[in-house]
């Protein structure tokens, strides 16, 4: 292998050039593909659920088995109510991390539409004709310019 800044020959792959220092990456290797969002979005929502169901169960069980005895150490309930918050917390990210895949559904799959032919009219509600006869200016001085050509009055009564 050569090196590409330098092109010193005898060099091995996955290791740095012994002439400049360049790190030489194996390129026969396959590069680490990027998982997809979707697939993100996925791995998030099986984790939180596994996560609720992990955190409740042990809770109950820390409640059933250790709970409401007089030897039993504030650290169990301490322990019981830590997993309560983290099942809650969970169900929370579960609720937002569904939320999050129903708009990552409506960006990815928007309503795929035929092309509209000019002079065609377009679906859903449509605009009323527009009245020529009745034509309002677009602004205050327009058509005004005629008046500059005349000469102004005298204000003298």
């Amino acid at each position: 292998m050569f090196c590409p800044k330098c092109g010193k020959a005898d060099q091995s792959a996955e290791t740095y050039c012994r002439q400049c220092g360049t790190f030489l990456p194996d390129l026969s290797k396959p590069a680490k593909r990027e998982s997809p969002p979707e697939e993100n979005i996925k791995v998030n929502t099986v984790l939180s659920m596994m996560t609720v169901i992990v955190s409740f169960t042990l809770a109950i069980l820390l409640y059933i088995f250790l709970g409401f005895r007089e030897t039993t150490h504030p650290l169990i309930y301490a322990t019981a109510g830590l997993l309560i918050a983290m099942g809650a917390w969970h169900i929370q990210t579960f609720i937002r991390t569904r939320r999050l895949k129903r708009q990552w559904k409506t960006r990815m799959n928007p309503v795929e539409s035929e092309p509209i032919a000019i002079g065609s009219p377009l679906p859903g509600k449509q605009l009323e004709m527009p009245d020529f006869e009745n034509l309002v200016p677009a602004s205050v001085t327009d058509r005004t310019t005629k008046h500059l050509s005349e000469k102004p009055r005298s204000s003298q009564s």
